[in-house]
């Protein structure tokens, strides 16, 4: 039986690893207008109205109606599913994606308990469990046990949009402004933390690479994926020339993207984050 990946927008995706799978897309509002995450606005345009609007924009999570026009397509083909969504603490998404597999045989949903690039990473491996031969039953079990040892970890250029979406106060936002301090964040069980707060980038920097060692080291075995947000990838350029030592003599290329609207929106512009399996 053929088996599909399906997968909501908040998935960051190389390009190659997009064309692969099927994507049930969020909603991005700004103010009275409603963009279709990934159909109706891209990352580019997305940032763009990001940095000039004084709201901040909210996201949608992905309707019932939306999973089932998918699961439709399955029945139809006597195909199976793995669906892997946003973290369900971060989104009513997941919810979303089981109440439309009532009543529907051999779909499969995946909380992926992280975000971004680190589901992403989960998109990636089980991309490579199907190549492998193994079934939709056989590679959601797995996801569910490999989700456990994804670390993402993430650098913030500004508290701003923190503060915007209520997740700081106003008070520490300033504060961070006038110090220049840059929060590195983590998804922990779909719960957003702050592991430690930096005064600059290069501070910054150093404090990621410390938390990838932190985690016991990267399996490279497994997908590895950084991200930036905004229209620049000079950080995180900037980023990886610091910290090639953990990386150069594992893999050929250190693999990036565009991060999107969801995590966008609360980490602002100029956020990088690093996505990876933990030994």
């Amino acid at each position: 039986m053929k088996t599909r990946i399906i997968v909501d927008s908040t998935s960051d995706l190389m390009p190659e690893i997009k064309n692969r799978v099927q994507i049930v897309p969020l909603t991005v509002h700004f103010g009275e207008q409603e963009y279709i995450d990934g159909v109706t606005i891209d990352h580019k345009t997305f940032y763009e109205k990001l940095t000039t609007t004084k709201e901040l924009p909210t996201t949608s999570q992905a309707t019932p109606a939306a999973f089932m026009e998918q699961y439709e397509q399955i029945k139809a083909a006597g195909e199976s599913a793995v669906v892997i969504t946003l973290a369900s603490k971060l989104s009513g998404t997941y919810q979303s994606a089981v109440i439309a597999s009532l009543g529907y045989a051999n779909i499969y949903v995946v909380d992926s308990g992280t975000a971004a690039v680190g589901g992403g990473i989960l998109v990636e491996l089980a991309l490579q469990l199907l190549d492998e031969g193994y079934t939709a039953r056989e590679i959601a079990e797995k996801l569910e046990e490999a989700k456990k040892k994804i670390v993402i970890v993430a650098l913030v250029d500004t508290l701003e949009y923190l503060q915007k979406g209520g997740r700081i106060s106003k008070t520490a936002a300033f504060a961070g402004a006038v110090l220049n301090i840059k929060p590195v964040l983590s998804i922990v069980d779909g719960e957003i933390n702050m592991l430690g707060k930096a005064r600059g980038s290069k501070q910054g920097n150093n404090l990621l690479v410390q938390e990838i060692e932190k985690a016991g080291g990267v399996d490279f075995s497994k997908p590895v994926l950084l991200g930036y947000t905004g229209l620049s990838d000079e950080l995180l350029l900037k980023y990886i020339e610091d910290s090639k030592y953990l990386w150069e003599s594992e893999i050929d290329t250190v693999r990036y993207t565009s991060i999107g609207s969801v995590i966008g929106t609360h980490a602002g512009p100029g956020a990088i984050a690093v996505a990876f399996f933990k030994k």
